[in-house]
């Protein structure tokens, strides 16, 4: 009986194969193109517009989700070198990059800061004199953020080590971070750290803990406690927490779990797109994209609107590095 099982499970893994095409080709009814171009979405708090990037260390623009009418927000900028746009509570934007273009090394990492934007068209990026590694969760109802540094970014902290702070931004005058303070610290390379999303009314937050071997877990702190969990617990493999679902039950992941039927070498480049559970089990994992099913192809950088009723992700290849995108897609749950 066991070596007819076994026998079933390796006729199943032959079996199992990416296909030819693109994924673009081939979607499912609840999901549709939003853009042609462009990366890294991030849906306004009323759910009416999407920022993202044109590319990296580019420009960063709008679509309203009804008029599909894009609009430029930096093309007033010269020479901007912008990796990311994100939506303030208050209708403004925080930008993350670099003052300028140096080399992708460097100006995604040791210059890589925090500017404000405001709303008002015309509007010049202002520097919060934050350098910083990677992206940063903001709260969807007030002015508080988590961003994580690196040695890069800061040359006194420990080789391999790293820190996720928290802060918030003060709009009363020039726009300044105030309330700085360290809720987690990693001493060493076992667990690079990137903050995700604020849930739970703020007082809890997801991160990732990228690990050696190219291997990523999904976590979860209280920042009352400074309790850590981790949320994945899904040792060997890659589990990139990135949008969270109104209520704070589940997280979207960038994760590699279809490498197990598919093959592929696992990290970031073999992503899909799953649903996860936040009750520190690692047991409900659901998926959400099949873009990984088809050779070359992933789906990755989701974000959920504030109502639950759709996801937007970008479509990528998975010899890119993490972040490039091609055009942005919206992901149905209702409509």
């Amino acid at each position: 009986m066991r070596s007819l099982a076994l026998l079933f499970l390796f006729t199943l893994a032959l079996g199992a194969q990416r296909k030819p095409g693109n994924p673009i080709d081939h979607l499912p009814p609840n999901i549709e193109i939003l853009t042609s171009f462009g990366e890294r979405a991030d849906i306004s708090p009323d759910n009416q517009r999407v920022a993202f990037m044109g590319k990296s260390f580019g420009d960063a623009f709008t679509i309203d989700l009804k008029t599909r009418v894009i609009r430029c927000l930096t093309c007033n900028v010269p020479g901007a070198a912008f990796l990311r746009v994100m939506h303030l509570s208050t209708g403004d934007y925080l930008l993350i990059g670099p003052e300028r273009f140096e080399d992708i090394r460097t100006s995604r990492t040791r210059d890589n800061e925090l500017w404000f934007l405001g709303k008002a068209p015309g509007s010049k990026p202002v520097r919060l004199g934050q350098k910083m590694s990677e992206g940063a969760a903001l709260s969807k109802t007030t002015l508080k953020i988590s961003y994580s540094v690196l040695p890069p970014q800061d040359p006194s902290l420990a080789p391999q080590a790293s820190r996720l702070e928290t802060a918030e931004l003060d709009l009363s005058g020039t726009p300044k971070l105030v309330n700085r303070k360290v809720v987690f610290e990693s001493k060493d390379e076992s667990c690079r750290l990137e903050a995700q999303d604020f849930y739970d009314n703020d007082t809890k937050m997801t991160f990732t803990c990228y690990e050696p071997k190219g291997l990523a877990s999904a976590m979860g702190i209280d920042l009352a406690t400074g309790a850590v969990t981790n949320m994945s617990k899904a040792t060997g493999s890659y589990n990139e927490c990135e949008g969270i679902f109104p209520g704070g039950q589940y997280t979207c992941v960038e994760a590699d779990r279809q490498c197990e039927r598919l093959g592929g070498k696992r990290g970031s480049g073999n992503i899909d797109i799953w649903k996860l559970k936040l009750d520190g089990t690692g047991k409900e994992f659901t998926r959400l994209t099949h873009f990984n099913d088809y050779e070359g192809g992933k789906a990755s950088n989701p974000v959920v609107s504030t109502d639950g009723g759709f996801m937007a992700f970008q479509y990528a290849r998975t010899t890119d590095p993490a972040g490039v995108g091609y055009g942005l897609l919206i992901y149905w749950f209702r409509k």
